[in-house]
């Protein structure tokens, strides 16, 4: 088989991990797809809780959590790849002079998100300020030139277009089902080593 693959983009989608797969990182996990192109991809696991809550990551950090709506709230396992790092997944934030994104080390995603990797997003949090919905990991997930698209050809991973609400408002234990149930699928439909021949 070719290792040529059709041009894809799947930034601002959903991969959604088949059923067999044997990766513990990724087994039943759902993806949010912040960047991919030629080069490769990076996501943040959006399904994955950490025993961290978001009390408990700004104590580490030396700040207190000034929003009320925030607390308890999970920290995630954004994938296998600098896990001590933070990352934060937000609705995009105005400012004045528009283009800018509000906070440093920012990345835009078409789709009105942002993520953010510096401290400067908690601070704002801290004082009660910040972004409105707020998905905050640990560690990314990331793939090399022609990985992502190789492992879409051998049937690991199912995408479909991101939908805000899985992300920010559905239970985290429901959101590969619902992730899923945005492709019309329901997980006990799938066979483990669909797709292999």
């Amino acid at each position: 088989m070719s290792a040529d693959f059709a041009p894809m983009n799947l930034t601002n989608h959903f991969l959604i991990a088949m059923p067999g797969m044997q990766d513990a990182s990724f087994a039943r996990s759902v993806v949010y797809v912040c960047e991919h192109s030629e080069r490769g991809a990076l996501g943040l696991i959006i399904n994955k809780p950490t025993d961290i809550n978001l009390d408990g990551l700004f104590e580490k950090v030396e700040l207190s959590l000034g929003r009320s709506d925030l607390q308890g709230a999970p920290v995630f396992l954004g994938g296998p790849v600098q896990t001590e790092r933070g990352f934060v997944l937000h609705e995009r934030v105005q400012l004045e002079s528009d283009d800018e994104p509000a906070y440093a080390s920012t990345m835009v995603i078409p789709g009105g998100l942002e993520m953010t990797t510096s401290k400067d997003v908690l601070e704002a949090l801290a004082t009660g300020a910040g972004p409105r919905r707020v998905l905050v990991t640990l560690g990314y997930s990331s793939w090399g030139e022609g990985q992502l698209e190789s492992e879409m050809a051998e049937n690991s991973w199912l995408s479909v277009g991101a939908d805000l609400a899985v992300i920010f408002d559905t239970p985290v234990d429901s959101r590969y089902d619902s992730a899923l149930g945005l492709l019309g699928l329901e997980a006990w439909r799938l066979a483990p080593g669909a797709g292999r021949a």
